[in-house]
C-alpha cells in the first residue's frame, strides 16, 4: 500500500511524519534543521521518501482563520512545487491551522513537556507533522 509522509514546512526546522504501511497510524520522524535553503530541503526530503517508500506526501498549509491564504501558504507551495520536481510523488495540502498550538498543549502535558527549549522547538515540528498526518489519515 506505501507510506504517507507529512511535512510541516517551517524556514528554519521542518518537521516530518511517516504513516504505517496501512496508513492508520501517524509517527513522529525527524526535524530537519541543518538544510541551508529550500532545494536542499527538497532533495533531502526526496530521499526520506525513497528511503521509507513514500507513495504520497502532505504538506500542512498554514490556512488563515478566515479560510484564506496570506505570506506563508505561498511560501509553503513554493517549497512544495520544489519537491514535487525532485520525486514524483502525489503532494497534497492539509489544513494544518492551530497544529503547533496542540502540540505544544500535548507536550505541556506530557513528561517530554520539561525539556529545554531549542529542544522543544524540534519536538514541536516534529510532533505538528505527526498531528497533521494523523487529521489527513482519519479523514
Amino acid at each position: 500500500m506505501g507510506r504517507v509522509l507529512a511535512i510541516d514546512y517551517g524556514d528554519v526546522r521542518t518537521g516530518l511524519a511517516l504513516s504505517d504501511p496501512s496508513r492508520m497510524l501517524a509517527s513522529g520522524l525527524e526535524t530537519v534543521s541543518n538544510v541551508k535553503n529550500m532545494q536542499e530541503l527538497a532533495c533531502y526530503i526526496a530521499d526520506v521518501c525513497r528511503t521509507n517508500q513514500v507513495v504520497q506526501i502532505v504538506v500542512g498549509l498554514p490556512l488563515n482563520m478566515d479560510d484564506s491564504e496570506g505570506p506563508r501558504c505561498v511560501v509553503v507551495r513554493e517549497f512544495a512545487a520544489l519537491l514535487g520536481a525532485e520525486c514524483d510523488l502525489p503532494i497534497h495540502f492539509h489544513d494544518e491551522r492551530c497544529t503547533s498550538i496542540l502540540a505544544n498543549e500535548i507536550l505541556a502535558h506530557s513528561k517530554g513537556g520539561k525539556n529545554k527549549k531549542k529542544k522543544r522547538k524540534a519536538v514541536v515540528d516534529t510532533l505538528s507533522a505527526q498531528i497533521i498526518l494523523q487529521d489527513y489519515l482519519d479523514n
